[in-house]
């Protein structure tokens, strides 16, 4: 891909030396100097549109993952989204999805997604570390973006990324699809109506039916990037504020294998205390293995009274027996079958926000601010303490605050970043 080759030959130089090899890498394919892909489409153009309102949405998608399928098929419940074609690096498995999804088209190359005169949204569903890279072609192409969490997986390549959204006018969505179950959002409005008073205090829990495996967690982030990053999320959804400070403890409690690895990797347990202004909490447990299936639970605690919800489960039949009295079968086990419901609708939220020329209902500042809480998170288990957001250090963020001033101080969202991260 030329954006594996930009990354290839920018390892190791300055991040100011790297943007500049990829501006000229973005101003190469504009002059159409790079040989067409295989398919043979036009090269990149630049959008000038600040938006693109549209009743017929050409889809295009990277990853042809388990991700990518679950997408695919949300998208065939929007009567407006349109999917023009998918790539993946292993020719064979976009072929497979082209041909299951009635997909047009299928390649090997990135590029030509994101390059197709077709696409006008892209949906991104690569593994983690190319998000940033792809982010920032789209945007250089004129293409509204969908991405799958994290958008980058530092906070320097989030805030490049979003900040190249912002330059082009394109949309860009953070696919955190909690915010779209049914469950959770039920939660959320009786919050926002008054309907259990004025919140206390939420709890959430989140534990997977199984671990996953040492060559999944070495590498991956570690739990609160991992796993927790939703919870964190879906506390700051529910209380609808930004959050103070952060103390959370980790441990090893499922896999002994992982204890070898660094940081926030070798835990598959951990709980969280969210602090949030008026000295309000929300309490998080996450662990790696439930045996008893997919548990996901949500609890407000309000000066009115409370709402929880439970686990889903594939029917609602139960069963009655001289030594039990219960639900007939087990919770789901996967992620995919239990919020399928959520998948379909985050992806009809992004394509009415483009229908309608409207902000998207989860942006990449949420995406930021998620991945903020979740190195906090990380920070706290391993010094064991109370961490402030203020606390995160400035060159995480950046050695160069001054090239992300100008578009993102436009959207008023940096301001909000420097009061969590410390900055003067």
């Amino acid at each position: 891909h030329a954006i594996t080759a930009s990354r290839q030959s920018c390892a190791g130089r300055p991040r100011s030396t790297a943007s500049a090899m990829f501006a000229v890498l973005a101003l190469t394919l504009l002059s159409g100097h790079v040989a067409p892909g295989k398919i043979g489409h036009s090269p990149m153009r630049v959008s000038t549109r600040s938006a693109v309102t549209m009743k017929d949405i050409g889809v295009g998608i990277i990853g042809a993952g388990r991700i990518g399928l679950v997408h695919l098929e949300a998208l065939s419940s929007c009567a407006e989204a349109r999917p023009v074609i998918i790539s993946n690096p292993t020719v064979s498995k976009a072929k497979a999805a082209a041909e299951k999804f009635n997909v047009p088209e299928f390649t090997g190359d990135d590029m030509e997604v994101i390059n197709h005169p077709d696409v006008k949204a892209v949906w991104i569903c690569s593994p983690s570390q190319f998000h940033a890279d792809q982010i920032k072609a789209c945007a250089a192409a004129g293409k509204h973006i969908f991405c799958e969490k994290p958008i980058a997986t530092d906070l320097p390549e989030t805030i490049e990324a979003i900040d190249a959204c912002n330059d082009a006018g394109v949309k860009l969505m953070t696919a955190l699809q909690r915010r779209f179950d049914p469950n959770f959002a039920r939660v959320k409005e009786a919050i926002q109506t008054g309907e259990v008073g004025s919140t206390i205090t939420i709890k959430l829990c989140s534990r997977d039916p199984a671990p996953p495996p040492f060559e999944y967690v070495q590498g991956g982030g570690g739990l609160f990037k991992d796993m927790a990053v939703h919870d964190l999320d879906m506390t700051r959804f529910l209380f609808g504020e930004e959050p103070l400070e952060i103390l959370a403890v980790g441990s090893c409690q499922i896999d002994p294998a992982i204890k070898q690895l660094p940081g926030p990797e070798a835990y598959d347990t951990a709980h969280i205390l969210v602090k949030y202004p008026g000295d309000k909490i929300a309490v998080v447990d996450v662990c790696r293995q439930a045996p008893y299936g997919y548990d996901q639970r949500a609890e407000v605690l309000g000066t009115k009274g409370m709402i929880a919800t439970d686990n889903m489960y594939p029917n609602t039949a139960r069963i009655y027996k001289e030594h039990f009295t219960g639900n007939a079968d087990m919770p789901y086990d996967f992620f995919m079958s239990r919020y399928k419901e959520a998948y379909i609708r985050e992806t009809q939220a992004f394509c009415k926000s483009l229908v309608d020329n409207t902000p998207v209902p989860c942006s990449g500042e949420d995406g930021l601010m998620a991945l903020i809480m979740s190195i906090a998170a990380g920070k706290s288990a391993e010094e064991g303490r109370w961490v402030k957001f203020s606390e995160i250090p400035e060159a995480v963020i950046a050695t160069d605050r001054s090239k992300y001033k100008a578009a993102s101080e436009a959207t008023g969202w940096l301001n909000k970043a420097r009061q969590l991260v410390g900055f003067a």
